[in-house]
């Protein structure tokens, strides 16, 4: 495929990586600790906003919407009414409480309501799901690059990360904010030529590609039958997604260090209406495209039938004749359809289009791995080494900055080499949820406790969100022994979620204090009433 790209594919691709690594060089001039974590909290409420949905939205969700509407239903659009309904929590709870306490990561709250243990369970829990999530996300759209480029799918993640851990090592949280910027435009426009190309190779429009796409076929929008099996299904959609995005917005360093960044409690506000509103733009065009994909290969089997022959020759097995109206039913029964728009892509974007597509994944990959390994250092030196070990901490600033860059480098290592060895876990959204269920449910029920319950105490729901990710890691990983049935990957969330609570409850009774606190404990009430809003201290 290389030696197919035109020169335009090439320069596309260079202008971009060069963008990119030049972010980090300007970006990197006389950095404090503070500018390198926290971009000297100046940023406004387009950045924030952008850099929050492009690094959330992530490589996985950039492959995954359109296999899934290609696969089986567009049910997964769901996902915008579960989004939209966790805003107002986000907005109205999370980000006021982050601005007012003035904290340096999310888990610090934690110590200051509960205990010193709970924020270091939950700071580690977080680094758990952010390494996973880094190396799934990081595979899912590596895997597309590698099927249109034609070059090995290790040399794409080893390239990618090699330079995403360089511009985050020089430049600290500015240039990797700005980098989300410039990724946030490139996946876009390149979400929308694709819907444009696939509506123009279409010989009856927009009318045509639905009529193919709903015909003979049910459910495809919305099924709410009570199953824990049934792929997509709007249940699943609507409750754990619900829970997913909260978790992710909310109780997650990597979003919370963008709001940390911004000017004030405001700015941070607007920056995520912003969010909501490119996730608005954006998840529609890749079930678009996925709808479009449907459509012309039902119309032009023929063309999707080498998608069946390279799996068959690398399992080894002839593949077995069949009609031509079968070849996509077949690729889906193999679970292939992330295959689906690699191949359209070969087959039929122009030049130049081919290396935005490319710079579009790579924008996605590299998203993925900067905030990851960036949020995760945080975590790790301020949760740890200067919470725990001070000593450790060096006295020169310039010192410190270094060794911050150095741990990055190690991180962003463990990540990358992890992604390597994601493939055999399932597909990309089970890889996904799978990977970052067992702890996200949990560290959400912290936070909740935390916020709105006034008798919960340390080492109740120390001991509650422990049992809870390991009784869920243990389900997930178990469950069609016990079962006969493999559950769709999102149950996991609302299921950790739960348990959190339920076990909190018996264990308050067993861990209850003995005495009353000497003030009241640090809910969500007692932040409002007792912190300024930051946005009036603003100059």
């Amino acid at each position: 495929m290389l030696k197919q790209m035109h020169v335009f594919d090439f320069l596309v691709i260079a202008a971009y990586l060069l963008i990119t690594l030049g972010f980090g060089v300007v970006c990197g001039r006389g950095q404090s600790r503070k500018e390198f974590f926290a971009a000297g909290g100046s940023m406004g409420w387009f950045v924030v906003g952008l850099s929050v949905m492009a690094t959330l939205f992530s490589s996985n969700s950039f492959v995954m919407y359109p296999s899934a509407a290609f696969g089986s239903s567009l049910r997964v659009g769901l996902t915008l009414v579960a989004v939209t309904f966790m805003a107002p929590v986000v907005v109205w709870v999370f980000i006021p409480v982050y601005s007012r306490l003035r904290c340096e990561t999310a888990y610090e709250y934690l110590e200051r309501r509960f205990h010193v243990s709970v924020r270091c369970l939950a700071s580690g829990l977080f680094i758990l799901l952010r390494i996973g999530w880094m190396a799934s996300a990081t595979f899912a759209a590596s895997m597309v690059i590698a099927s249109v480029a034609g070059i090995s799918q290790n040399v794409v993640i080893l390239s990618l990360g090699v330079i995403a851990i360089s511009y985050t090592m020089l430049g600290g949280l500015r240039a990797v904010m700005w980098t989300d910027v410039l990724q946030f435009f490139i996946f876009t426009m390149t979400i929308l030529l694709s819907v444009a190309l696939l509506i123009s190779k279409s010989e009856s429009g927009v009318e045509g590609i639905m009529e193919t796409y709903f015909q003979g076929r049910e459910g495809l929008v919305f099924d709410f039958t009570p199953s824990l099996t049934l792929k997509y299904g709007s249940w699943a959609i609507l409750i754990g997604i619900f829970l997913e995005a909260l978790s992710a917005f909310g109780a997650d360093q990597v979003a919370v260090q963008r709001y940390l960044s911004s000017k004030d409690e405001r700015t941070s506000q607007r920056g995520f209406g912003l969010n909501l509103l490119g996730m608005w733009i954006v998840i529609p065009g890749l079930l678009a495209i996925g709808v479009g994909l449907y459509s012309y290969f039902e119309n032009h089997p023929e063309q999707l039938r080498p998608v069946l022959q390279d799996h068959f020759d690398t399992i080894g097995e002839p593949m077995p004749p069949m009609a031509s109206n079968d070849v996509g039913n077949a690729v889906r029964r193999a679970n292939l359809q992330d295959k689906a728009l690699p191949q359209f892509v070969r087959l039929h974007f122009p030049p130049g289009m081919t290396g935005l597509f490319l710079a579009a994944l790579m924008a996605a990959v590299m998203s993925s791995i900067d905030s990851g390994i960036h949020s995760v250092t945080t975590a790790i030196v301020v949760d740890f080494r200067d919470r725990l070990r001070p000593k450790w901490k060096p006295d020169d600033p310039e010192r410190d900055v270094l060794l911050i860059r150095v741990l990055i480098l190690l991180v962003g290592t463990l990540s990358v080499t992890l992604a390597c060895f994601v493939g055999p876990l399932g597909d990309v959204f089970e890889i996904g949820k799978k990977t970052t269920a067992a702890f996200g449910g949990p560290l959400l029920a912290v936070f909740l406790l935390a916020l709105f319950s006034k008798r919960t105490t340390s080492r109740a729901v120390f001991s509650a969100t422990l049992l809870s990710a390991c009784a869920t890691m243990l389900l997930i990983y178990n469950c069609e022994d016990w079962f006969g049935d493999n559950w769709f990957a999102v149950w996991f969330w609302p299921i950790g979620f739960g348990l959190t609570f339920v076990l909190v409850a018996p264990l308050n009774f067993v861990f209850r204090q003995r005495t009353e606190p000497a003030e009241p404990p640090l809910t969500f009430r007692q932040v409002m009433q007792s912190y300024p809003d930051n946005t009036e201290l603003a100059p």
